[in-house]
């Protein structure tokens, strides 16, 4: 198996293709890779738009646990179907891949909870992603996207997918919405938490810019925890929030979850910790909240956020996409990783170019 892009075989496209290959830490070179060669049961796509996460920053630093040199990393994909014997993915259909590897034998697996396999690996950072011009996936994990959704907002399925399954369980009756972390994760998931019907959504995030972006899709934003505190106590009556979102992940907001919670209230863990954080179990116990964990997602939300992506239930234009072509990717990755434009960095990898 080739190291870089994982695949062999035989295929009627050119030999090589560009792409942005992470070689350790600090080093992303675009340049030319073996095009893959799809498998049986799998679909060649013709890479339109890659999202940047904080994940691909992890694997850019360095500092990502499993990521392994040479890779093609990107995980947040659209593109087109270049070739398939599969008879729903016709060439030219519009697809979002879901890059879930699970292992389909654990108890998580069986029970239809597979996007918590204890063994879960992910398309672009366990194996090849999508920054390049061409990746083959298994026919199954792809989604069709409607033909009127332009890939510059079809990009944003993966992440919201994430934002729509963190709310999937929480009760449409609740009242007032706490996000902690207003970048593309927090953003999605106020948005989410909208489409749900919940009640006012209140944003907090420091970044100028980014409270701006929130506003422009209709919520309230604060720029600290204290601020967001404050507003909670004087909007539900000295309460706190029927439900708070951690779309942040840092060790200073988990001690102060429960505060802005009220009593019997929710807790959604939605950004993951790069490591234990402190936080006060004593004051959940005393006010009896419901702590709850988000891991990634289940198939199902990938299908619901396309179907919210090309609704005209909200004004995508308002979020702050900013897009980089694939030879420009270092700068790309450093505007992903600063916030220093925009609220979603996406790459242009030339997909639709022919």
């Amino acid at each position: 198996m080739n190291p870089i892009i994982g695949q062999t075989g035989t295929s009627t496209l050119p030999s090589t293709m560009r792409a942005a290959v992470w070689y350790g830490p600090g080093d992303v070179r675009v340049a030319d890779a073996p095009t893959p060669i799809r498998e049986t049961g799998e679909t060649l796509i013709q890479v339109e738009r890659v999202g940047l996460c904080g994940t691909d920053i992890g694997i850019v630093g360095g500092t990502h646990p499993r990521a392994q040199a040479p890779l093609i990393f990107g995980h947040e994909i659209v593109g087109r179907v270049a070739e398939s014997d599969d008879p729903r993915l016709p060439v030219g259909t519009r697809v979002v891949p879901e890059p879930l590897i699970s292992c389909g034998r654990c108890r998580a697996c069986r029970t239809g909870d597979a996007h918590v396999c204890r063994q879960l690996t992910m398309y672009g950072i366990d194996q090849p992603g999508g920054l390049a011009r061409y990746a083959s996936f298994p026919s199954e994990l792809l989604h069709v996207v409607p033909a009127h959704l332009a890939p510059e907002i079809a990009v944003l399925a993966e992440p919201l997918a994430v934002a729509l399954h963190s709310v999937a369980d929480i009760d449409e009756r609740s009242g007032v919405v706490a996000v902690v972390g207003g970048g593309p994760i927090g953003l999605l998931t106020a948005i989410a938490a909208r489409a749900r019907g919940l009640g006012e959504v209140i944003i907090a995030e420091p970044n100028e810019s980014r409270r701006q972006t929130a506003q422009s899709l209709g919520f309230t934003s604060v720029e600290s925890t204290d601020d967001l505190h404050s507003l909670l106590l004087d909007r539900t009556g000295g309460e706190g929030a029927d439900v708070t979102f951690d779309c942040a992940g840092h060790p200073s907001v988990a001690l102060e979850l429960s505060a802005l919670t009220r009593v019997r209230g929710v807790i959604v863990l939605v950004a993951v910790y790069k490591k234990p954080a402190a936080l006060d179990l004593r004051a959940i116990n005393f006010a009896e909240q419901r702590l709850l964990g988000t891991r990634v997602y289940r198939s199902a939300d990938i299908d619901e956020a396309i179907d919210l992506l090309a609704s005209a239930s909200v004004d995508w234009t308002n979020f702050g996409v900013v897009e980089f072509a694939l030879a420009d990717v270092e700068n790309a990755i450093n505007a992903a990783s600063t916030g220093s434009v925009g609220t979603k960095i996406i790459v242009d990898c030339g997909g639709n170019d022919d």
